[in-house]
């Protein structure tokens, strides 16, 4: 794609989490950085810019309202604290500006919704930066339990995403600061583990969501460890447990009436260029792997940029899809909590 059909991608902050980010629009031919914005000094931001590869002709903006009104910015990435998402995505949105949003993507889907109310009004695509969704395994892995001869029908599913954090992380960091993130554990690593047991379940809403035994709140109130279950219909049923106090694990067991699925690091391949996952079906077990030409958050920024392209370029509307899984999986995210808030209480979902 030529540099002139590019879309235009600014960045909010030059902190070092946009770092992974910025190399993954770098290695996107369809998406290009054009501008940043920082609150620190302009010769840091410069710093920053040519330490990460920056296009030499990106903007540096002085503040994020500046960087809104920027016309040679067609998309922004937010890497902002959960708490100023409905602020900044709201006036990105009606700027004209789409919208890639880290997770978790509100405090709450109240909140959310005021988001897709002003990306309806306004033509403007969403996207949550969920790297995992895009990698080329979780489409195989759709693929075989959406199988009928291989998998069967869903009964259960479990997914796990833990690390162990250091000391200085669950004092200092805004994932535990009830100012900045107020979902702890359960808005960061519980997002993979409910959007991978929505993924197995084709995106249906569960019944009822209800807590378990043994959450960990730190003082403030903030999750640092929690597990939950939740109920299908169908007599299916699923689990999660995020926490930011055990061993590293990324795991995804989905088990059908014909096959079973197995995924040890869901979340962040370990090899950049391969993602494996196993399965077992009819008494054989099969090793799968997944070749990746570019890391899944270069998939993610591509698909991003392609949805923007046909808004752009060919007058489409928005796609809806993925704002509908963020939605889905802000409501269960919210559904934990209430139950946690409750004592364990369930939380039933008919009408939310």
């Amino acid at each position: 794609m030529s540099g002139d059909n590019q879309i235009r991608i600014g960045l909010i902050t030059c902190k070092n989490i946009v770092r992974k980010l910025s190399r993954a629009i770098n290695l996107s031919l369809n998406a290009t950085i054009s501008a940043i914005a920082t609150t620190s000094s302009i010769e840091e931001a410069k710093s920053f810019t040519k330490s990460n590869n920056f296009p030499p002709n990106t903007k540096i903006h002085s503040s994020y309202e500046s960087l809104l009104e920027d016309p040679d910015v067609d998309a922004v990435y937010f890497p902002i604290p959960t708490r100023l998402h409905l602020e900044w995505a709201v006036r990105a949105a009606r700027k004209g500006k789409h919208i890639l949003l880290d997770k978790p993507v509100a405090l709450n889907v109240s909140e959310f919704d005021q988001i897709v109310e002003a990306c309806a009004v306004n033509g403007v695509q969403f996207m949550d930066g969920t790297q995992w969704m895009h990698n080329p395994r979780t489409y195989k892995i759709k693929e075989f339990v959406n199988d009928l001869e291989s998998f069967g029908l869903t009964k259960t599913v479990h997914s796990c995403f833990s690390f162990a954090a250091n000391e200085d992380f669950l004092k200092h960091d805004i994932r535990v600061k009830p100012g900045l993130d107020g979902l702890g554990a359960l808005g960061d690593a519980g997002w993979y583990t409910i959007q991978a047991i929505l993924l197995a379940n084709d995106f249906k809403l569960p019944k009822t969501v209800a807590a378990l035994p043994g959450f960990v709140l730190n003082d403030a109130g903030i999750v640092l460890a929690c597990g939950a279950l939740f109920n299908w219909e169908e007599g299916i049923s699923g689990t999660i447990y995020c926490s930011f106090l055990a061993n590293l694990t990324m795991e995804i067991t989905a088990i059908g009436t014909k096959g079973t699925l197995r995924v040890h690091d869901f979340v962040i391949p370990y090899r950049e260029t391969e993602a494996a996952f196993t399965t077992s079906a009819r008494g054989c077990v099969s090793e799968h792997k997944v070749m990746t030409e570019l890391p899944q958050e270069a998939c993610m920024v591509i698909e991003f940029a392609r949805l923007v392209g046909e808004i752009k370029y060919r007058g489409a509307k928005p796609d809806g899809f993925w704002l509908s899984i963020s939605r889905k999986t802000q409501l269960l995210v919210d559904a934990v909590k209430e139950s946690i808030d409750n004592n364990l209480e369930p939380v039933f979902l008919s009408g939310r």
